[in-house]
């Protein structure tokens, strides 16, 4: 159970309970306040960073592409023991390509013209890297599982810190400077449009960035910014579709190896936790010291190799993975092994029907909802009566109270969603 309750206090932020906690924030902090307030620092976990450096919200994604790898240790061990490899390796394609498909349509699937369609994103990087971490698990040994998970983020490293890639940076107001420092006015007006290039077919704004990018013949490496290393470029040179920061992607393509160690990571401690070599109370010490280690080696790391969410660097797997196992140690110790179990029920309900409540709030937008029934004078009336931002607050909690309603109808009835 703790498994399922975790996972589903993970998708609870994702449904939007960063919301409620940024305004309730609002509403209680006074004006003038100072902005370095506990309530302050308290919001501003629950957004990601610009760039560099790890927040709380920069846990939710990497966290449930961990429990996914924990989650494969039972399913596949099961399978294999039901139908051999082959129907682990059945089970494995079968499941990254459902989820794949349907990351496409949560994007908003075909209702627009390519090249306005995302080909990767949350449920296509979940999808990935559950397909290569369960081949993985399915071919090798937890040694070897170890040596390539090592590979991949030292490798990794060496990729993005050593490989030579051209000196400019793809985002829209370094490439408006450039061209105005050479005197192209008309080239610079390209880029102070705010759509996407990228999602528009015979883009001029984005003919203009390829231009600009294979003209440029001075090389630098070991570069990090945003739009300026090896992660962002691919990205704009090989992926199709739309990309989500306008160049590049943060689920681009190269990042996408670092990230199969994070399920990898979670892998680990499926297996671990399904061992029988250690006590209860051993398991969550261990899990516990992994956690810190982990934690402490990635912002070591980040000396070096900066710890950043959207090109999922080494560092920032060893930092998310560390917190990951933190938060697994503490649901397994009061959910399991402590069977203090009735506060965490509204999150189990969210668990074990995670994905569908994903999809469902996409096309359902269970806040939306939520409007009509406290949106208008009821949303006036709480922001006159009570506070500012009051009716926000209420019509985000009504939203979370469908949302637990649904879950929970699905719950009693034994309806459980799987790809």
């Amino acid at each position: 159970m703790s498994l399922d309750a975790l996972r589903g206090f993970d998708m609870f932020w994702i449904l939007g309970g960063d919301v409620a906690i940024r305004t309730a924030s609002t509403i209680t902090q006074a004006p003038g306040a100072d902005a370095f307030s506990p309530l302050g620092w308290l919001a501003a976990q629950f957004s990601h960073k610009d760039w560099a450096g790890f927040a709380f919200y920069d846990l939710i994604f990497p966290l449930f592409v961990f429990i996914a790898g924990v989650s494969l240790v039972w399913s596949l061990t099961k399978e294999r023991e039901l139908h051999g490899r082959a129907g682990a390796l059945k089970r494995v394609a079968r499941r990254a390509a459902l989820l794949f498909l349907l990351g496409i349509f949560y994007s908003g699937g075909l209702t627009r013209e390519w090249p306005d369609i995302r080909l990767l994103g949350v449920l296509q990087r979940i999808a990935l890297c559950y397909l290569f971490a369960g081949l993985i698990f399915c071919f090798f040994n937890v040694r070897a599982m170890a040596a390539i998970a090592a590979g991949l983020l030292l490798g990794y490293w060496a990729l993005m810190g050593l490989a030579p890639v051209r000196d400019i940076q793809l985002n829209k107001p370094d490439l408006a400077k450039l061209c105005e420092s050479r005197g192209d006015a008309k080239g610079a007006a390209l880029f102070q449009d705010a759509a996407n290039p990228s999602a528009a077919k015979h883009s001029a704004a984005w003919a203009k960035a390829r231009e600009m990018f294979d003209a440029t013949t001075a090389r630098t490496g070991g570069t990090f910014e945003p739009g300026r290393n090896l992660s962002n470029h691919l990205d704009f040179q090989f992926l199709p579709g739309r990309k989500y920061d306008t160049f590049y992607d943060p689920e681009g393509i190269l990042s996408t190896l670092p990230a199969i160690v994070t399920c990898l990571l979670g892998v680990f401690a499926g297996l671990f936790l399904r061992s029988s070599n250690f006590t209860d109370s051993q398991k969550v010490n261990w899990l516990l010291a992994a956690g810190a280690a982990g934690v402490a080696l990635g912002f070591a790391w980040g000396l070096a190799f900066p710890v950043v969410k959207k090109i999922w660097t080494s560092s920032y797997v060893l930092v998310a993975g560390g917190y990951s196992a933190l938060l697994l140690a503490a649901f397994y110790y009061v959910v399991d092994v402590r069977q203090w179990r009735t506060w965490c029920r509204p999150f189990v309900w969210i668990g074990v029907n995670s994905i569908t409540i994903y999809v469902a709030n996409n096309l359902l937008q269970f806040r939306t909802v939520a409007a009509r029934f406290a949106g208008g004078d009821v949303k006036k009336f709480l922001d006159t009566r009570l506070s500012d931002g009051a009716g926000n607050l209420f019509i985000t909690l009504l939203g979370f109270a469908l949302i637990f309603w649904f879950v929970h109808f699905l719950y009693k009835r034994r309806i459980f969603l799987r790809l």
